[in-house]
């Protein structure tokens, strides 16, 4: 997860989409972004400082800046120094509002970057708090293969070379997607996990006796995605006769990445099975589960129904002396 995020990289990550201009003479700052919340500094402005949250990005509105210029002189640079009596880390200013020079003369003296963007108040604040939310989402690393089978993102996961990237290679020969292999990069957005390739490995797999191939350039570029939402964890074990496997799948089992529980399936592997087709039965199995129809409760409710007619039918049956 990342903890900070330096003023100048939120920059230059996002000068084109949000339209940036730099006021300031430059983007250094005391302190870093920490965090995906913004603030609004209304309240601090005209003297209220119990909830000032200095510590995010300060957005500047036509509200604020029309407050500022009604101030008296005297009034005004009261508020402004109000503003920078805590340590901040930007000041972003929305619609291409026109700051006043002692506003920046104040900025650059406490070193806080004040930033311009052409784009309207709300809409800023909705792709900056997106764009923040994505830079500071939870993260982890996983070893193992995602792919997308029917729309159901399946992490395949298990001890190495116990046949993930096979398993992937046969899916996408049949029409699915390769997410990532080998490494999948799983980023936390609210309780939805996403997983992607690492940048310089993307869309390559490693094939034991083989070697390295490139998915896209085998199958082209409707054979890869760069991101999919995990939705199904497909465990892979070698067969073992001891052990209690699931045979009828009426308890959903979990497994926990981020704190999200995730839907854990755990397949045995042993020569000769068909996990491919098994894995596209998951998927299928998955989204009718998601729209409300499960086999497996299904048919206990059946075989239930079924004992209580057969009970009723011996009981009548019993005392039927005609």
């Amino acid at each position: 997860m990342v903890k900070e995020h330096s003023v100048r990289s939120f920059y230059e990550d996002n000068r084109e989409e949000f339209h940036l201009e730099v006021l300031t003479k430059g983007l250094e700052s005391k302190i870093p972004i920490t965090t995906s919340d913004i603030h609004r500094p209304a309240f601090a402005l005209t003297g209220f400082m119990e909830n000032y949250l200095y510590e995010r990005i300060q957005i500047l509105g036509e509200t604020e800046i029309l407050y500022l210029r009604s101030l008296r002189p005297i009034e005004h640079t009261a508020a402004i120094e109000r503003l920078f009596s805590r340590t901040l880390c930007c000041i972003i200013v929305t619609k291409s509002l026109e700051v006043p020079d002692d506003f920046l003369q104040l900025a650059e003296k406490n070193s806080v970057p004040v930033i311009r963007t052409a784009m309207q108040t709300t809409e800023f604040i909705h792709v900056l708090t997106g764009q923040l939310d994505y830079v500071f989402a939870p993260r982890t690393v996983l070893h193992g293969s995602l792919v997308d089978v029917y729309g159901v993102g399946l992490l395949f996961s298990g001890r190495s070379a116990i046949g993930k990237s096979e398993i992937a290679l046969d899916l996408v020969e049949r029409g699915h997607r390769l997410v990532a292999d080998d490494v999948v990069e799983v980023s936390k957005h609210g309780n939805i996990l996403v997983g992607r390739g690492r940048d310089h490995l993307r869309h390559f797999m490693e094939i034991r006796g083989v070697g390295i191939i490139n998915m896209m350039d085998l199958f082209g570029i409707r054979a890869v995605r760069i991101q999919k939402r995990i939705e199904v964890v497909v465990r892979l074990e070698d067969w073992d006769p001891d052990k209690d496997w699931d045979r009828h799948g009426l308890d959903d089992h979990t497994t926990d990445i981020l704190g999200v529980d995730i839907r854990q399936l755990v397949i045995p592997i042993f020569p000769g099975k068909n996990i491919t087709v098994i894995s596209e039965a998951i998927a299928l199995n998955h989204m009718l589960k998601v729209y409300g129809i499960d086999a497996a409760q299904r048919l206990d409710q059946q075989l239930g129904n079924a004992m209580e007619s057969d009970k009723k039918t011996r009981r009548y049956l019993k005392y039927d002396n005609e």
